[in-house]
């Protein structure tokens, strides 16, 4: 009997993408503003861009953490959730991708117990 493998896509991983936001529910969060982290993994067929040693096969990394930085220290949300959704939006629509996973940290969430962090992971794919 033969077994068909699991098909698994080649990824680029962007993780740890800092920058100061201003989402929240409470007003202090939007006033003050906060840390943030983001991590993006892309799902994509990287075969062509490994044999040619092309950039345009690819989607450019160094670019794509701009975006995000711009898009976290852009107009606020209340929910890092929504967050998520807006960076997973962009990254289907500005690079060549099949698939995302956003990870949207919020370290110093107003949380009143002693905590490490707070995260949202989403997956979206092209439709």
């Amino acid at each position: 009997m033969t077994r068909a493998l699991p098909v698994r896509q080649d990824t680029i991983a962007l993780k740890g993408i800092t920058a100061v936001g201003h989402h929240g529910v409470f007003e202090h969060e939007r006033r003050n503003g906060q840390p943030f982290i983001v991590d993006a993994v892309l799902y994509l067929d990287l075969r062509s861009a490994g044999t040619t040693d092309d950039l345009s096969q690819t989607a450019h990394y160094g670019e794509l953490a701009e975006q995000i930085k711009d898009l976290i220290t852009g107009e606020p949300l209340n929910l890092i959730e929504a967050l998520a959704e807006r960076i997973a939006a962009h990254v289907l629509t500005a690079f060549a991708v099949d698939a995302v996973e956003v990870t949207v940290h919020k370290p110093k969430a107003p949380i009143e117990v002693p905590f490490g962090d707070v995260a949202v992971s989403i997956f979206r794919e092209r439709t």
